[in-house]
C-alpha cells in the first residue's frame, strides 16, 4: 500500500491562491474544491491533505499502466544518467527502437514515424503528411471531435468551447456517428449509416472535390466517448478514398490496448494511411507520434524538426510501457475488466434512467447524464463527479454538453477495484437520483449494445 504524502510547503489555500495568480484562467480545474495531487502509486493518487483516491481517469487516459510504475521509473532513471537530450538531427538508439516497435505493432504498411511531444503536434504532422502526399489542402473532420490546442488542432475540433480564437482554415466538419443523438434521428434498428453516406454530399458541396484526408478518432474522447457503430469506418473511409483522400486515424486516446484491441481502429477492420499517438504510450511522459506508409512518408522531405520529439527519456518510457503491456497481458485485462465495468454501468443505467446512455469499449466507458427527453444534464454530471470524489473515486467528464462521465482506469486495474469503483458510482448516482424527484419521470433511452 502506498504511503500517504502530505505536501507541507504550502497550505491548501496557498496552493489555490498561487494557481489563480500564476496560471492563466483558461486552465480549468475539476471540483468545487480543486484537488492538489502530490503522489501517485498504481491505481491511486494522494492529495496535499493526505486523502487517497482510486484514480479512474488517469490523467485523461495517459497513465496507462499505473502511476509511478517501477519499470518505467527504472528505464527513465537509467536513461537520465546516460543521455537526456539531443534533437531529431541526431540518431539515438531509443528513438530507433521505438520506431521499429511501432512499425511492427501497427496495421498494414505503416512503417515510418515522426516523434513529437504531444497529440496536438502529432495531428499537425499527420495533416501536413496528407497534404504533401496528395497535393490537396482541405481536411474533413467530425463534429464532436477533439484534435488538440494549436490553431490547426482547434480548427479540426468539432466542439465550439474548444475552438477559441480559431480563424478560417481549410477544414470541413462531417456528421458524427453519435448514435444516442443521431444527427438524422435514426435509431439503431433503422440506421443505414446516413452519417457516413453524407460524406459524399459534403465532399460535393463543401470542398473542391479533392480533400486531402479524413481525420477521425475510433472513439471520440473529449466528445464524450462517442462510439461509432461497427460498419461506420469501412463505409466512411471507402467514400473519402474514392475521392483521393487519406485516412488519418487519431489514436491519441484509444491506442495501445485501451479499448481491449491493439488500437481503437482494430475493431473496425480498416487500415489507416496515417496513425497518431500520444497519452498512454509513455505512461505520462511527454510524447506524440505520427506513423505512415513509405509511400506517404516519402513526400514529407522537410526540412522539419521537433526539438523535444524523440527525446531519449520519453522514448525509454514508451518502450518500458509497451514491455509491461505485453508482459502483463494488459490488452486482455482491458477487455475483461472493461466487460465487467460496462455491465456494472449498464446496471446503474437500468436502475436510474438519468444515466441516459452507456457507451465505449474496453476500459474507455462513458455515462451520459440526462433529464426528460434526453436533455443534457451537466449539473447532474457535476453532482456525480463531486459525489464520487467524496467517496474516494476520481472520474472524468466530457462531451459537447459537459454531461458525460468518463471512466477510464489504468489498464492494470484488478477486478476488485473495478467492483469498488462501480459500488461508489452506484451509490453516488442513487444519491443524486434521490435528491431530484423530477428525475423519476425520465424515460429510459439507453442505446442498445451492438
Amino acid at each position: 500500500m502506498a504511503k500517504t504524502a502530505v505536501d507541507r510547503r504550502r497550505s491548501h489555500e496557498e496552493f489555490l491562491a498561487a494557481q489563480r495568480r500564476y496560471l492563466v484562467p483558461g486552465v480549468g480545474l475539476y471540483y468545487q474544491d480543486p484537488l492538489v495531487l502530490v503522489e501517485g502509486s498504481g491505481t491511486h493518487v494522494t492529495d496535499d491533505r493526505g486523502t487517497r483516491y482510486l484514480d479512474f481517469f488517469g490523467g485523461i487516459l495517459t497513465v496507462s499502466i499505473g502511476h509511478a510504475h517501477p519499470a518505467v521509473a527504472a528505464a527513465v532513471s537509467e536513461q537520465a544518467r546516460t543521455l537526456v537530450h539531443t534533437s531529431t538531427e541526431y540518431i539515438t538508439a531509443p528513438m530507433l527502437d521505438l520506431a521499429e516497435r511501432l512499425a511492427a505493432m501497427t496495421p498494414g504498411g505503416l512503417s515510418q514515424s515522426f516523434f513529437t511531444t504531444s497529440g496536438t503536434e502529432a495531428n499537425e504532422t499527420a495533416v501536413a503528411l496528407a497534404q504533401q502526399a496528395t497535393g490537396a489542402s482541405e481536411i474533413i473532420a467530425l463534429r464532436h471531435s477533439y484534435s488538440g490546442r494549436s490553431q490547426l488542432g482547434m480548427g479540426l475540433t468539432g466542439q465550439a468551447p474548444w475552438r477559441q480564437g480559431v480563424g478560417a482554415l481549410p477544414i470541413r466538419h462531417a456528421m458524427s456517428p453519435y448514435c444516442y443523438r443521431c444527427p438524422v434521428k435514426r435509431t439503431p434498428d433503422t440506421c443505414a449509416l446516413e452519417c457516413a453516406e453524407d460524406l459524399e454530399e459534403l465532399i460535393a458541396t463543401s470542398t473542391n472535390g479533392r480533400p486531402a484526408a479524413l481525420v477521425a478518432e475510433p472513439i471520440q474522447g473529449v466528445g464524450g466517448f462517442i462510439t461509432p457503430p461497427a460498419p461506420y469506418f469501412e463505409k466512411a473511409v471507402g467514400i473519402v478514398r474514392r475521392h483521393g483522400a487519406l485516412f488519418i486515424d487519431d489514436e491519441v486516446q484509444t491506442g495501445f490496448g485501451r479499448t481491449g484491441y491493439a488500437f481503437g481502429i482494430s475493431y473496425y477492420g480498416v487500415e489507416p494511411d496515417i496513425m497518431t499517438f500520444a497519452k498512454g504510450l509513455a505512461n505520462g511522459l511527454p510524447i506524440g507520434a505520427a506513423i505512415t506508409t513509405q509511400d506517404v512518408g516519402r513526400h514529407y522531405r522537410g526540412p522539419t524538426i521537433s526539438t523535444f520529439g524523440g527525446n531519449p527519456l520519453s522514448m525509454r518510457a514508451a518502450l518500458a510501457t509497451l514491455d509491461v503491456m505485453d508482459e502483463e497481458h494488459l490488452m486482455d485485462n482491458a477487455r475483461a475488466r472493461g466487460t465487467e465495468l460496462r455491465a456494472g454501468l449498464e446496471e446503474i443505467s437500468d436502475r436510474y434512467p438519468a444515466v441516459g446512455d452507456v457507451r465505449g469499449r474496453g476500459l474507455m466507458q462513458g455515462m451520459e447524464m440526462v433529464r426528460q427527453d434526453k436533455a443534457p444534464a451537466p449539473d447532474l454530471a457535476d453532482e456525480v463527479m463531486e459525489g464520487a470524489r467524496e467517496r474516494g473515486l476520481l472520474v472524468g467528464r466530457g462531451g459537447l454538453y459537459g454531461n458525460t462521465i468518463r471512466v477510464a482506469p489504468p489498464m492494470t486495474v484488478p477486478p476488485a477495484e473495478v467492483g469498488e469503483a462501480l459500488a461508489i458510482l452506484a451509490d453516488t448516482v442513487r444519491h443524486v437520483y434521490g435528491c431530484h424527484p423530477e428525475l423519476r419521470s425520465v424515460t429510459p433511452t439507453r442505446v442498445p449494445v451492438e
